[in-house]
């Protein structure tokens, strides 16, 4: 089974003959050929991969490479015109995987892809942990991050999110989430989950009055986003 990516380029012709290269070895290939557009479909999406130029409308790539690095692990493969050491340490330092100049063999981009693949496959083998947008759970050592800051959670607190953020944007009801919790503590109620968002809320949001994270879809429950872009 081959990879979803997202490729970011914005010459047609460039973006067609990567992307047949790319389809030719069973990948999924979805193209944007604008910054904010590419940066769009990745968190809407998901891949496994991105492809992206860093001379691109609307948002240029070391920009997106910024933000996808603060919300995501997403392999990023930069191609870029330019080539001197400045703007290839750049890329890097900004969390780009790999990085290639313009002109370059597209059998040679292919290879580097599946490289990024491979590792990325491995990685994510070697650990079990959660990631919804910048909010880490972490099942194997019970650990719980928002933006890189450790969070302190009860055990309730915990398995609440443990749960959603296996199935981020599946909408819970308060029913299917006593549930899951059920086994962990046989007398909480429907009430103790509402105070378990709220407390949640506190820990998680920027602003708890306001959250972006943890939402209620009023008259059904709640659900566990990525939340808003950070930087864009």
């Amino acid at each position: 089974m081959g990879a979803h990516i997202v490729l970011a380029e914005d010459d047609d012709k460039q973006a067609e003959l990567v992307r047949r290269y790319l389809e030719r070895e069973h990948h999924r290939v979805t193209v944007a050929a604008d910054g904010r557009v590419a940066l769009d479909l990745v968190r809407r999406e998901s891949p496994d991969l991105v492809v992206l130029d860093v001379m691109l409308p609307g948002m240029d790539g070391l920009s997106v490479c910024r933000v996808l690095r603060a919300e995501s692990d997403v392999p990023v493969l930069m191609l870029t015109a330019r080539s001197t050491e400045d703007d290839l340490l750049r890329g890097l330092d900004l969390g780009a995987d790999d990085y290639m100049t313009k002109p370059f063999s597209p059998r040679e981009l292919v290879a580097r892809v599946r490289t990024l693949l491979r590792r990325a496959k491995a990685t994510r083998q070697a650990s079990d942990a959660l990631r919804v947008g910048g909010l880490t759970v972490d099942p194997t050592r019970h650990e719980v991050f928002a933006d890189g800051r450790p969070i302190e959670c009860t055990p309730g607190e915990f398995r609440l999110l443990e749960v959603m953020a296996a199935q981020p944007d599946r909408v819970f009801t308060r029913g299917q989430l006593l549930e899951r919790l059920h086994g962990y503590d046989r007398y909480i109620t429907h009430r103790a989950i509402d105070v378990h968002v709220m407390n949640l809320r506190k820990k998680i949001e920027a602003q708890p009055r306001k959250p972006t994270r943890l939402l209620t879809v009023y008259g059904v429950g709640y659900k566990l986003t990525a939340g808003p872009s950070h930087g864009a």
